[in-house]
């Protein structure tokens, strides 16, 4: 049994696909925590490298190189260009010295220095004070709910059973060793009491709580990364831009993605109720615009260009250090009276940190675990040519193998862009009928993106969306309603700029 974040899911693949019997249980909605609040980075942790980590560092590097072979749709190159500026850190000779050692280990040389004019060239407007060149290097991108969403698919074409609103609401206990689960729908309130030989715990930022019984001292150092969505149009960007914050040294960066530019992250202890959504600050969104304003004077962004803002709460191991932004991103796990507990680690790196829960989940479970390297992924089948080049990539990167199924009799109309977005109108259609979409959000922020790409939360296109939708939802009149209500409260509490 595996209690969900997108660790979760990972674990959830890796045991279905070695033959276990599985339940995966998510309290909210999938990937509506952390998973879905990310970066959108699939990297190999160079500023991991920098913090003297190897080990995670080069586990993330080789885990990137391995999805962009399995998922290259989904996971897709993204070139970084980081600024040399006389007398800032970390200064271009140790900055390429770094990029060497993490180049070696990907097993490929992908980073550059570009003089100053062919820095123009690749980032027009870049200016921040006393440019002389930049540094060129790859790392990668994904759509992190979507990346959720293929992991869990490929965990139920294995045989999981894969629940979402349903509440952990205790451990049971036998002899001294859990023995299973109290569980409530959270929909309908029914309670239910589930055996189950192990029980690993990936719950995320909450998975403190879950062991709160088993007497251990906390393991978590929540912190809150927040990011910013802007027309592309407003800050156009071809490669990322990867700098050091001229004001404490962060890191932050900004680069294309769906058709916007995502600015991100902050890294500030977050120490309110993980129940209750984070929500980006008004310092956060200061924070943020004069990163980009050092390096783009020219543009001067500003709070009214924000389409959408987001904040998500990383559940970081506490490792003592002051700084949050140094803290490790290592995971961690315990076995704790048969309940695993795994924490920490990096969207990139799943797959390692899975194989670890398992390797201590399989005695308890009466199991044999053995590490491999096969794919996780099951490679797609070539796509009817009804639908364009881009259509088919599309549907490949969100479908995977599943992909050919969605393009049978489907209506022409639904194979056009959203305006203004990369989102197709059939991916709607097909999360309504496929893809457990209990309430708007999950529609709009988790299975597509529309709710962050599009102004207040794309609630112009509702009346489409509805028509789109209903026949699979099947909600009727007061229910829309009611879901449009909760939708437009949600947005403007956590998506919608603060007050500043």
């Amino acid at each position: 049994m595996a209690l969900s974040a997108f660790t979760g899911a990972g674990v959830a693949q890796q045991a279905a696909r070695q033959g276990w019997n599985v339940l995966l249980l998510e309290q909210r909605d999938f990937a509506w925590g952390t998973s879905s609040r990310s970066s959108k980075l699939v990297h190999g942790g160079l500023r991991y490298l920098k913090e003297g980590d190897i080990k995670t560092t080069l586990h993330s590097v080789r885990e990137r190189q391995r999805w962009l072979r399995e998922a290259p749709e989904l996971v897709a190159p993204q070139d970084f260009l980081f600024a040399d500026c006389a007398g800032r850190k970390p200064g271009r000779w140790l900055f390429q010295l770094g990029l060497m050692v993490y180049d070696r280990m990907a097993g490929q040389r992908s980073h550059f220095y570009a003089d100053l004019q062919r820095t123009h060239a690749l980032a027009p407007g870049l200016n921040p004070p006393r440019l002389r060149g930049s540094l060129v290097f790859t790392d990668a991108k994904t759509d992190d709910a979507r990346l959720v969403w293929r992991v869990l698919q490929e965990a139920r074409n294995d045989g999981a059973v894969l629940l979402n609103y349903t509440v952990v609401q205790n451990l049971v206990w036998e002899a001294g060793r859990t023995s299973g689960v109290l569980l409530q729908d959270a929909c309908t309130g029914q309670r239910y009491r589930v055996r189950t030989k192990a029980v690993v715990n990936a719950t995320g930022v909450w998975a403190d709580r879950l062991r709160a019984d088993l007497g251990g001292k906390p393991l978590l150092r929540p912190l809150r990364g927040s990011h910013l969505v802007v027309p592309w149009a407003r800050l156009p960007v071809q490669q990322a831009i990867s700098l050091m914050h001229p004001r404490d040294g962060r890191p932050v960066f900004f680069y294309p993605w769906e058709g916007a530019t995502l600015i991100g992250t902050t890294d500030l202890d977050h120490t309110e109720n993980p129940d209750i959504e984070a929500s980006i600050t008004p310092a956060e969104v200061q924070y943020l615009l004069e990163a980009v304003n050092d390096q783009f004077p020219a543009i001067r962004l500003e709070p009214s260009d924000v389409l959408a803002c987001y904040a998500g709460v990383r559940p970081v191991v506490d490792d003592g250090k002051g700084a949050a932004s140094k803290a490790t991103r290592d995971h961690v796990v315990r076995d704790e009276s048969g309940v695993i507990t795994l924490v920490g680690g990096k969207l990139t790196t799943f797959r390692l940190m899975a194989q670890d829960a398992l390797a201590l989940a399989a005695p308890h479970a009466g199991k044999v675990f053995a590490r491999d390297n096969a794919r996780v992924f099951t490679a797609s089948a070539a796509l009817p040519t009804v639908a364009s080049s881009a259509v088919r990539q599309r549907l490949v990167a969100r479908y995977g193998s599943l992909a050919a199924q969605w393009l049978r009799d489907v209506d022409a109309s639904d194979l056009h862009f959203v305006p203004g977005t990369q989102t197709l109108w059939l991916e709607l259609a097909v999360a309504a009928r496929a893809e457990a979409v209990v309430h708007l959000d999950d529609l709009l922020l988790r299975r597509t993106r529309l709710g962050i790409l599009l102004p207040q939360g794309a609630q112009e296109h509702l009346p489409r969306i509805r028509a789109l939708c209903e026949p699979h939802l099947q909600w009727g009149d007061a229910r829309w309603d009611e879901e449009i209500a909760r939708y437009q409260a949600l947005i403007q509490a956590h998506y919608a700029l603060p007050a500043m």
